[in-house]
């Protein structure tokens, strides 16, 4: 790997950091949810731009700085296993299985949309 493919990912890895504690004071300033919003939001927004990017296919310059980058630290696995684990110790059983339902289920529907509609613009 060149210096400058590790330049793309930390460029694109440090934008989307910051835009997701972006999304997250934003949600935790404004909105009260019974489910982690802000995480649950940009894990769903994040597939679905992943899907349009890897759909239109990119280059691989613009798949390591947005896609590998920005979305790889834009969304968080390991935030969304915590919240889950917290909302599982709370008790809160149909929470848990609504907030993995929807992560999980509309991740995958949302990367497919971004896929099919990045490639009518191919």
């Amino acid at each position: 790997m060149s210096f400058f493919t590790f330049l793309l990912v930390g460029v694109g890895g440090f934008l989307g950091a910051v835009a997701r504690y972006s999304v997250s004071q934003y949600f935790n300033e404004n909105h009260t949810f019974r489910l982690p919003s802000a995480t649950l939001f940009v894990n769903v927004l994040g597939s679905f731009l992943l899907g349009l990017l890897i759909g239109k296919g990119t280059s691989e310059m613009w798949s390591l700085l947005l896609g590998t980058g920005f979305l790889g630290s834009f969304t968080t696995f390991s935030t969304f296993k915590l919240e889950g684990i917290q909302l599982h110790v709370d008790k809160r059983r149909k929470d848990f299985i609504m907030y993995n339902v929807i992560c999980y289920g509309g991740g995958i529907l949302l990367a497919f949309v971004g896929y099919e509609i990045g490639r009518l613009f191919a």
